[in-house]
This record gives C-alpha cells, sequence and structure tokens, in this order.
C-alpha cells in the first residue's frame, strides 16, 4: 500500500462522456490542501473546455468522509511562522475554486456518503447537483476553531430555509440526508448501495436530470423539520447575547423544546466570542449581497483573522494537542464590541493583511 505522502492527493479520470474527481486523502479525512486545489482547479477548466466531457462527477476514497475541511495542520504553520501571504494564497485559490464551480457551465455532481464540513463543502454545495447518501453528514464547524464558516457560506447559509443557516453556523450542528435535502443542502436522497450504479448511469450520454430522478427516494423528515419554527424563533435575535438569552429562556421552561434550546445554548458557548460575533454580522450581511461580493466578504475577515489569537488557539485545542480546551481572547461575549467586528468587514486598510482585494474572473 502506498504511503500518504506518495498517494496522489487528487485523482481524474475519463468514463464515457463524465470527468470523475475523487478526493484522495482518507487518512486526512480527504481535507483539501493547496495542491488539490490547484490540480481541480485546471482539470475543471480543461473539461469546460473539452466537448467530450458533458458532466463532472465528484467522488471521494475512503468510508465515512466525503471531505472533512481544508487543510488546517498546514495553514496553523503558515500563519505562526509569519507567512500570513502564503496562507492567503491557499484561500485566495480555493475562493477562485469555490467561485468557478458556481458558475460551471456543465452538470457537476457531488456524490456525498459520508462527512462534508468546510473546504468539502466548497467542493460540493455550488455545484449544480448533490447527492446524499445514506452516511451523509454536513457541517460548517468554523467558530469552533476561532475561524468562521468560509466558502461562501456567507452566500449559501443565510439562503437555507428561514434561520437555519444561522443555527449551523452558530452550533455546528450536523445535519443527516434528510435535512440535508429539506434544507437544500443536498438535491437528491439515494441510498448508497446505489451509488455505483448511478456512477455507471452518469457517465453514459443520458440526462443527469433524469438519472437523478430515477435512482432519488424520499428523503424522509430529519430531526431539524419539527425544530424550524423553534429556530426561527429564538435566533431571530441580532445579537449573540440576545440569540442565547432567547434559548435561555426557552431552556427554563416547561415545552417540548427546553431540551433542545440548552443544548443548543451550550454548544455556542464553547465556541470564540469573536468568531460567533463575526459570523452573525457576516450572515445577516450575506442575505444582501451577491455571491462575488460574499467571497470578497469572507476574504476580508479570514485575512483579519489570520493576524489574531483565536484561530492558531482553535486549532491548537482540535487539531495539535487536542486538548479541546482553547483559551479565547476575549473570553466572553461581552469583550468584543461593535467596533472589534466591524473592523473585519472592512475594505483595505492593513497593508500587511490584505495587499489586493480578492479577485474572481
Amino acid at each position: 500500500m502506498a504511503s500518504e505522502s506518495a498517494r496522489p492527493e487528487i485523482l481524474f479520470d475519463r468514463r464515457g462522456v463524465a470527468g470523475i474527481v475523487i478526493l484522495n486523502r482518507p487518512q486526512a479525512l480527504n481535507a483539501v490542501t493547496f495542491g488539490m486545489v490547484g490540480a481541480l482547479t485546471r482539470q475543471l477548466a480543461d473539461w469546460e473546455g473539452d466537448p467530450a466531457v458533458t458532466r463532472v462527477i465528484v467522488t471521494a476514497a475512503g468510508e465515512r468522509v466525503f471531505s472533512a475541511g481544508g487543510d488546517l495542520r498546514a495553514l496553523f504553520d503558515f500563519g505562526r511562522a509569519g507567512h500570513y501571504q502564503a496562507a492567503l494564497t491557499y484561500w485566495r485559490a480555493e475562493y477562485a475554486l469555490n467561485a468557478l464551480i458556481k458558475r460551471y457551465r456543465k452538470p457537476y455532481v457531488s456524490l456525498i456518503d459520508g462527512i462534508a464540513m468546510g473546504g468539502g463543502v466548497g467542493i460540493s454545495v455550488h455545484g449544480s447537483h448533490r447527492v446524499a447518501g445514506d452516511g451523509f453528514v454536513f457541517a460548517m464547524p468554523e467558530v469552533g476553531i476561532g475561524f468562521i464558516p468560509d466558502v461562501g457560506a456567507t452566500w449559501f447559509l443565510p439562503r437555507l430555509p428561514g434561520l437555519l443557516g444561522l443555527y449551523c453556523a452558530l452550533t455546528g450542528e450536523r445535519l443527516g440526508p434528510a435535512d440535508g435535502v429539506a434544507s437544500g443542502l443536498a438535491t437528491h436522497r439515494v441510498a448508497s448501495g446505489r451509488f455505483p450504479d448511478l456512477l455507471a448511469g452518469l457517465c453514459g450520454n443520458g440526462s443527469v436530470d433524469a438519472l437523478l430522478g430515477a435512482f432519488a427516494e424520499p428523503a424522509g423528515e430529519g430531526p431539524l423539520s419539527a425544530r424550524r419554527p423553534v429556530i426561527d424563533r429564538l435566533f431571530v435575535g441580532d445579537t449573540v447575547e440576545g440569540i442565547l438569552a432567547a434559548l435561555d429562556a426557552e431552556a427554563t421552561g416547561q415545552a417540548g423544546n427546553a431540551a433542545f434550546a440548552g443544548a443548543a445554548a451550550a454548544a455556542i458557548r464553547l465556541k470564540s466570542p469573536t468568531s460567533l460575533k463575526i459570523t452573525l454580522a457576516q450572515l445577516r450581511r450575506g442575505r444582501n449581497l451577491d455571491f462575488a461580493e460574499c467571497m470578497r466578504t469572507e476574504f476580508r475577515i479570514v485575512s483579519r483573522l489570520l493576524l489574531g489569537h483565536d484561530l492558531y488557539e482553535g486549532i491548537r485545542s482540535v487539531i495539535i494537542d487536542k486538548d479541546q480546551a482553547p483559551h479565547w481572547q476575549p473570553s466572553s461575549l461581552e469583550a468584543v464590541s461593535g467596533a472589534d467586528v466591524e473592523r473585519y468587514f472592512e475594505p483595505q486598510t492593513d497593508e500587511l493583511a490584505l495587499p489586493d482585494e480578492l479577485a474572481l474572473s
């Protein structure tokens, strides 16, 4: 067996009329590296101009994981060494890839039968078709590592039904296949055992929509479907403190939503206070921005987070030392002012952090 370092990180194949992408770092949870971003960008551009390729299909090697995010260890090392521009180069390339997928002119079908988080969501959610297998799990848990939901989350999370996207962003909650389809994050539900036949069919000349329609099955009702009204009611606040107060009040009541509200409040209180406040402001603004401006907004935020404390502390606690005990700075929501949050959204002001705005062709 090839070692992880010798294994190609991403594989490309041609089968019939389909271009096949295989994320190929199963031992690293298919985390998306800079090399993978570049290779996929180049291959998608080639296939878009090739009339013999009529659709792209994205799959992943290994079991249980589609892609658990970006290469956090590499980004941690860049930042700790002071190589901020090298780290920003990764995000520039990744966000350009997200935009390429968003505007891709051919069907782009992601077969997701495992966990899709962070960068893995960015590779899939912007495509035309997202197929949820039995193991489908969606999450954007970035506030738990002192970061923000990015890869276009400023665009897609506010456009989920009601306030579900904000709930996912602040709590890091995971959605299974039923809730994935109900929310629109997934377009089709197909049993995992039928994925090989579906993949084979997609390589033929038939209509992608017709084939997926033939394979799709009812998604059923997910655990969050019944919670939609309470989510919309409790997450409507203009501040994180206000949302927590609403959740706390619900948790002390006698209604059937008390345990749900208490769990949501407890999850939020574990996250970076700075990230929570930025994320709330980010998603509120994202409702009124076009896709390109959403991506530029994320890039501005990230360029400032790289110069701060919480991102590195969050990665340290989860990935490096794995003690799950981050020490956030500031440690309380009250210590993060509106002015503190606003500076993350400002256009170019700091030559070191943001020498150029994000350019999307």
